[in-house]
Order: C-alpha cells, then structure tokens, then sequence
C-alpha cells in the first residue's frame, strides 16, 4: 500500500479533512533574525516492520521505527527545548498545540502505521468502514483517522537505574497510546490487571499472569490500543537484575522516552 492508497482509504471513511497544519509545518521556514533551521520530520523507514506482541492484544512494536540519523536529529530537538538543562528536572509535559517537532513526529507514526508490513492492501469502500478495523491490526482506523491523532505529549529523561512503576494510564486518555525510546535499550514489562470494576471471588482467586517482557531498542516506537491501553500495566525496572534480555543484562545508560497521547475529555 502506498501513501496515495493510504490517503484514499482514509479520505473514503472520514471524508476530506483539512491539510492546512500539514502544509503549514512542511512550508516552516525561518523567522526574521532566526536562522536556525526547523527540525527535520523524523519519517519512518520506507518499510516499517511492525510485530505484534503476542501475548497482548492491541501491543505493536516497531522496532526500527527510526533510523540512526533519524534518532540523533530528534534527540537535538529535544535537547533544544531546554527542558533537562536542570539536573532536577526530568519530565516535561505539554498539552494542545505541540512543538513542530511533536507533530511532524506523530505523523510519521500515522504514516508507519499505514505503510506497515502487517497493513494488508485492499480497496475501502465507504459501506465498509464498519470492518475496517479489522484491516487494520496495527491501530484501528477510528483511532487512526483522527484530528489531530495525538495532543498530549511527555518526555522523560531517566538516568541508569530509574524507570516508572506498573501503571495504566489515566482514562483522561482516550485509546491509543505511542511511545518513542532514544539512547539506552530497555525492557518495558506488562502486567495483567483484567476488569478492574468485577470483584468476584473468582476472578480474585485466579492466578495472577506473569509479566511479559518486550524489548525496546534505541528509535523503537511502542502502540497501544484495546487492552494493552486499559487492561495491561506496563513498567520500566532499570535495577540491576530487571533489565535482563536473552540471557544478557543491559548495559544501562541515559534514556529518553517520548509518548504521544489524546485527550478524552476537556482539559
């Protein structure tokens, strides 16, 4: 499936939406007396590989999502934002309108998602939106075809031996949720929570699943949907005996994180 496929398909479900902000962010040109240049959309390879998780419906990695040069040009940008130059500071958030670099990043992750390998090529006609989701494995299309795909945005720094607890994000964030590694490889783990709101004793008694671990190189990219977004925790244990990986701890250094999500409700 090429991008002019890919376009029509999304055209025929949703109809025409505006390209303005697109056409907006590829014309970015250089203010007066500002001669840095924008930050280069960090596109997704021509083939992007994407494998599901198997364990995990809803869980897609894209391992090599980013290039090398890809990940050092992203990076920068991050960097330029100034947000780390305090050693006590390690998170940023930014809700709304996102840096440039945000934007041209989630749609280069609409674009993997729609140039995949796990895509299947077919023709959509609008009487088939309904079971368009099922041809699209990676994201489904009510998710994907949304304007803007992503307005939430966090980036976290972590230094060797920090990550994040189990959690499940806050339901203030709608379905679909992407997240972006650089630098230092890492294990993120997932945990079965199942249907928070059944408190039988059944579902009490059951043995609780054991934690599945996936593998998170340098410039992956992580989607989460379905349950992986509301019935999956997932954590980053960087302790020395956490991050172990085909029989070989990691070697643990600096790790930034990017995640890109919607908001479901007003802020």
């Amino acid at each position: 499936m090429d991008g002019g496929d890919a376009a029509a398909i999304l055209r025929q479900a949703f109809g025409d939406s505006s390209d303005e902000e697109g056409d907006q962010l590829d014309g970015l040109v250089a203010r007066d007396g500002d001669e840095r240049e924008p930050p280069r959309r960090p596109a997704p390879r021509q083939s992007p590989t994407w494998a599901p998780i198997e364990e995990i419906d809803g869980l897609w990695l894209c391992g090599d999502f980013l290039s090398p040069e890809q990940q050092r040009s992203l990076l920068s940008a991050v960097e330029e934002e100034g947000w780390f130059i305090e050693a006590s500071h390690n998170q940023a958030m930014r809700f709304g309108s996102l840096p440039a670099w945000a934007t041209e990043l989630s749609n280069s992750i609409r674009e993997a998602v729609l140039l995949g390998d796990f895509v299947p090529e077919f023709e959509l006609s609008n009487s088939d939106a309904r079971e368009a989701t099922s041809l699209f494995p990676i994201l489904p299309l009510e998710l994907l075809g949304r304007e803007p795909l992503f307005d939430q945005l966090i980036v976290n720094l972590y230094h060797p031996g920090e990550g994040i607890c189990a959690h499940v994000d806050l339901m203030r964030f709608g379905d679909g949720i992407a997240i972006v590694s650089l630098e230092s490889p890492c294990i993120m783990h997932f945990t079965w929570v199942g249907d928070t709101c059944n408190t039988s004793s059944e579902v009490e008694n059951e043995q609780p699943m054991s934690k599945v671990p996936v593998y998170l190189p340098p410039g992956s990219l992580v989607l989460m949907s379905g349950e992986a977004r509301y019935l999956w925790k997932h954590e980053i244990n960087r302790k020395p005996g956490f991050q172990v990986w085909q029989g070989q701890e990691l070697d643990q250094k600096r790790r930034i994180s990017i995640t890109l999500r919607k908001l479901s409700i007003a802020e």
